[in-house]
């Protein structure tokens, strides 16, 4: 009898211990992602099932977004309660249970981190040493940036460049992942993002590396801005969209695949339609500044081949007679490896580059007037800079109005200071 009710008590026992291990779970990285229209998702990447979320005193488990395969976790999600002023999200189970604290969206952000191309090249013969905070500084810099405590974060794009092995007897990337699967994704931004990730709500942006032949899917199932669909392996082409926070409405382009030269006149119809949404989207955000932010500047400058040039053939043409970009006050950009700021001719607003954030860096002259952009497009450069080095900018709301701009290195340090108000930039002179 007391063998029998021993050998029950261990049973017992056994299976609590089992349906413990079942329900137990690990994030592996979790945000705040501004989402379409308005409102906001906590997101998070896990093991086991999803974790739970507090918002106030109100407790809700994330639902899965996106199950888990051979090569990635899962993606959970939740929307953020309108009125929901804090978060956190469970990262044990048990009593008492560890939690990471999530910042909301604020009613009127006042200081906008801005930053992008973070990831760390590995394609064939054009290898980054990823193992070297010199030669690769986004961990560096996504601290530092952090330390400055942001309202909002805007990424522009190019997440995750790892597309090849490390070659081998070379130390400056040894033992890195590659192609698009979790280890890639995390190693080459969340990890290193980790402090960012944590300090303030983000406005995500797809990037030319997140496209179909790339990183796509895993940009779709991660970070995308629409529901998962598993049954669709990638959308070549996300329709833009707007996000409000505050006073502040940001309309997101995907030009993941409007090349830049030669024009791809295939591509036109999509990105001229683009531009037409992007009326329609201004239109019904009057009374808010409007920011367009996209991977791809339609009027970016790069120094190639010896000679300073720029303009993306595709969206140019699709842009026809510029009346799509009246409705807008200020663009963001990534893709050319530099910070830069433009003011141009015609009706078009100044243009903020920002692809700086980690990968290999790119140059351009200091003075971007007489610049030639591409084509006949019937647009100069009125004036015009570039910084080189790794970086990001925080734009800082002023009382009387407009913007201060401070861009910093990738140690924290700023290195130069501008302004933008009333749809121009001006930059003061390096110290």
């Amino acid at each position: 009898m007391k063998r029998a009710f021993l050998l029950a008590l261990l049973g017992v026992v056994v299976a609590a211990s089992s349906a413990a291990a079942a329900e137990s779970f690990a994030v592996k990285s979790a945000w705040v992602q501004l989402m379409p229209g308005g409102g906001a998702e906590i997101r998070a990447v896990a093991t086991g099932h999803c974790p739970s979320v507090i918002f106030g005193k109100k407790r809700i488990a994330l639902a899965v977004r996106a199950a888990a395969t051979a090569d990635f976790p899962m993606v959970c999600a939740e929307a953020v309660p309108a009125k929901a002023r804090t978060a956190r999200l469970l990262l044990t189970d048990g009593k008492p249970a560890k939690t990471q604290r999530f910042l909301l969206p604020v009613a009127d952000p006042q200081r906008i981190l801005v930053l992008g191309d973070t990831g760390c090249r590995i394609k064939g013969s054009f290898v980054q040493a990823c193992n070297d905070p010199k030669a690769w500084p986004f961990a560096g810099l996504s601290q530092a940036a952090a330390a400055l405590k942001p309202d909002l974060i805007i990424h522009l794009g190019d997440y995750l460049y790892r597309e090849s092995p490390c070659p081998e007897n070379f130390a400056g990337c040894a033992g890195s992942p590659y192609g698009d699967n979790w280890a890639s994704w995390d190693a080459d931004f969340f990890t290193p993002a980790a402090p960012l990730l944590a300090a303030a709500p983000w406005v995500i942006v797809r990037g030319n590396h997140e496209d179909c032949f790339r990183a796509g899917p895993g940009f779709l199932r991660i970070l995308g801005p629409a529901a998962f669909d598993p049954a669709a392996s990638c959308a070549a082409h996300l329709a833009p969209y707007i996000v409000h926070i505050g006073k502040q409405a940001i309309a997101v382009t995907d030009t993941a695949s409007a090349a830049d030269f030669p024009l791809d006149e295939a591509a036109v119809p999509t990105y001229a339609k683009d531009f037409e949404t992007l009326k329609t989207m201004s239109a019904g955000a009057s009374g808010h500044e409007i920011w367009l932010a996209t991977h791809r500047p339609v009027w970016g400058i790069a120094t190639f081949n010896g000679t300073a040039t720029g303009g993306n053939a595709t969206m140019m043409k699709a842009g026809g007679d510029f009346s799509a970009f009246k409705g807008i006050d200020l663009m963001l950009a990534g893709h050319i490896h530099i910070f830069e700021a433009i003011n141009y001719d015609q009706d078009i607003p100044p243009q903020i580059v920002a692809g700086h954030g980690g990968d290999n860096l790119d140059t351009a002259p200091a003075d971007l007037v007489g610049a030639v952009l591409q084509g006949n497009s019937g647009v100069h450069i009125t004036s015009g800079l570039s910084v080189g080095g790794f970086g990001f900018l925080v734009m800082t709301r002023q009382k009387a109005g407009g913007w201060s701009i401070a861009l910093y290195d990738s140690a924290g340090t700023q290195i130069r200071e501008c302004s933008f108000a009333k749809r121009a930039l001006a930059c003061a002179p390096a110290h």
